[in-house]
């Protein structure tokens, strides 16, 4: 086991691993640390914990140290440069007439480094916007394109459920979604109403299949055989999320269906296996 404190640089972004070197650090509380991209400042999202050797991504670097207020000055500096930063750029592109939007900029903390994030149908050869970039800001330049769903964490907006984008939120990592979740859990298949802003499945169906998949396991499912209060049925309709069944009662099959709570029915074990043989071995109608 070894001690660490989780440092995340992003409002939103991905949690890393650092050692505190025995100090005592509070969540919220800003520190300087060495990363791949040089000296960093990045918030406590984490505090001091012990974890698995084996979770460590090598190699495991310490906290410099916490950042103090000249530190934090040099942010906000940063914050305006990256602004300033952002609209050469854009002029840049243009001027070159190449095909790509440019989403972000960030300047690492130590001046050594400016970060272009950009969005293209296809791959752009940007070799001479680097050059001029280079020349603009005497430092060194490093441009890198993302796709759309880290455009709409990194831009923020409002989702269709009136609620600022869960990607811009709270969620630290994007994760595969797939429409199948979308058909568990009860969704219409219209691409219009699953996707979400950046054009792709919304990442909700992802962290809310877990909960669905344990109601399907607790529900019986469409055209299956259970005993209600009210007598034998079989289930045409459910609602996952209320525990309603509608359920079409055998005693009187051209009746209303019944509505039922999920507690109050039992499954017929092989009920839809014994119904279908039923059906094939029933003597036909006489004409």
């Amino acid at each position: 086991m070894t001690e660490v404190i989780g440092v995340r640089f992003k409002n939103v972004g991905e949690v890393y691993y650092f050692d505190p070197k025995g100090q005592k650090l509070e969540q919220g509380e800003m520190v300087i640390v060495e990363t791949a991209r040089g000296l960093e400042c990045g918030e406590v999202a984490l505090t001091n914990r012990e974890v698995p050797d084996e979770e460590i991504v090598q190699p495991f670097r310490a906290m410099v140290r916490r950042a103090n207020k000249d530190d934090l000055k040099k942010v906000e500096v940063n914050r305006q440069k990256e602004k300033e930063a952002f609209q050469v750029c854009a002029k840049k592109i243009a001027e070159h007439k190449l095909d790509m939007k440019l989403v972000d900029v960030e300047y690492s903390f130590d001046n050594t480094k400016i970060m272009f994030y950009f969005t293209a149908e296809g791959r752009v050869d940007f070799r001479d916007l680097v050059k001029d970039l280079a020349g603009v800001f005497r430092t060194r330049i490093e441009l890198r394109q993302i796709g759309v769903r880290d455009e709409a964490k990194m831009l923020g907006g409002i989702g269709i459920c009136g609620r600022p984008f869960c990607c811009n939120s709270f969620l630290g990592g994007f994760q595969p979604v797939s429409i199948k979740m979308a058909k568990e859990q009860g969704l219409s298949l219209n691409p219009v109403k699953i996707s979400g802003t950046c054009g792709r499945l919304m990442c909700c169906l992802k962290y809310e299949q877990e909960a669905y998949l344990d109601l399907i396991r607790r529900t019986p499912r469409l055209n299956s055989v259970v005993n209600t209060p009210e007598g034998r049925g079989v289930v045409i309709d459910q609602n996952l999320l209320t525990g309603m069944l509608t359920v079409r009662m055998d005693k009187d099959p051209e009746a209303a269906p019944q509505i039922f709570n999920v507690k109050d029915v039992r499954p017929v074990r092989d009920g839809n296996r014994n119904r279908k043989e039923a059906e094939e071995t029933a003597p036909a109608e006489k004409e």
